[in-house]
C-alpha cells in the first residue's frame, strides 16, 4: 500500500509503501529525486527519464521526494550525475555519517517522520535554491515553450541547458516532457475523458497522449490509470 503527504520541508512529499500482496506498479518519472529508506539502508534515487520498476521482493519503504531541482543541493552532487540511478547514500556522503543516520531512520518509530526531520536539519543550512528554478518549473508545468521561457528568465539556451541539467538532470525540454506527463495524469485520474486530457495536458492529441505514456511510463495508458 502507497501512501503520501506534503512534507514540512517546503514543496516535498514523504511517502511510506507497506507489503499487502499487492503488485507495485512502476515509479514514475517526476523531474524530481527521493531520499529512501528501506530496511536498513539509505539510498538516493536519481530523476528519471523513464518508468523504474520495483525489482526484488516486497518490503518497506519510506521516502522523502524534493521539490523539483532542490536535491542536489542537499545532496551535494548535480542531478545529471544520478539521472536513472538508485545509489546508496553512502556513495555520496561519509560512511560513518550515513551508518549513524541509519541507525537514527532504523530505530524511530516512524521511517517517514525521522527522514523528514533529517532533511529539515540539513536543510536548514543549505544556501536558498537558485531562483531560477521556481519559475521555470512553474512555466514549463504551465505549457509555456522552452524558447519563451528561456527568453522570460533572461537565459540562453545553452545556459538554461547547463543550469537544467544540474538542477534536474535533464534539459528543459525533457524536463517539460515529464511534467506534461504528470499533468495528464492528474486529469485522467479524476475523471476527464481522455481526449479531454490530452488538449488540457498540452498534447496535440489523444494519439500523440498514448504515445508519450507508453515511452515515458513503459506500459498503455489505460493498463496505467488501472494501476494508479
Amino acid at each position: 500500500m502507497y501512501e503520501e503527504r506534503a512534507s514540512r520541508l517546503a514543496g516535498a512529499v514523504v511517502w511510506r509503501i507497506t507489503p499487502d500482496g499487492a503488485v507495485a506498479g512502476p515509479v514514475l518519472p517526476y523531474g524530481c529525486m527521493d531520499l529512501l529508506w528501506s530496511e536498513g539502508r539509505l539510498l538516493v534515487a536519481g530523476p528519471d527519464t523513464r518508468a523504474h520498476p520495483h525489482d526484488g521482493p516486497a518490503r518497506r519503504w519510506a521516502g522523502l521526494r524534493f521539490r523539483p531541482g532542490t536535491a542536489p543541493a542537499f545532496f551535494g552532487v548535480p542531478a545529471h550525475e544520478l539521472r536513472d540511478r538508485r545509489v546508496e547514500l553512502a556513495d555520496l556522503w561519509p560512511a560513518a555519517r550515513v551508518r549513524r543516520l541509519g541507525a537514527r531512520v532504523d530505530k524511530a518509530a516512524d521511517p517517514v517522520t525521522a527522514l523528514e526531520e533529517i532533511a529539515l536539519e540539513r536543510s536548514a543550512g543549505l544556501p536558498p535554491p537558485d531562483p531560477f528554478l521556481a519559475p521555470l518549473v512553474e512555466a514549463l508545468d504551465a505549457g509555456r515553450p522552452v524558447a519563451a521561457t528561456a527568453d522570460e528568465l533572461g537565459l540562453g539556451a545553452r545556459r538554461l541547458h547547463r543550469r537544467s541539467l544540474a538542477a534536474f538532470g535533464y534539459g528543459p525540454k525533457t524536463l517539460a516532457r515529464v511534467l506534461r506527463l504528470q499533468r495528464a495524469l492528474a486529469l485522467a485520474r479524476s475523471g476527464v475523458p481522455l481526449a479531454e486530457t490530452a488538449v488540457r495536458a498540452g498534447y496535440a492529441d489523444q494519439p500523440h497522449l498514448a504515445r508519450d505514456v507508453r515511452e515515458l511510463a513503459g506500459m498503455p495508458l489505460g493498463r496505467l490509470l488501472v494501476g494508479g
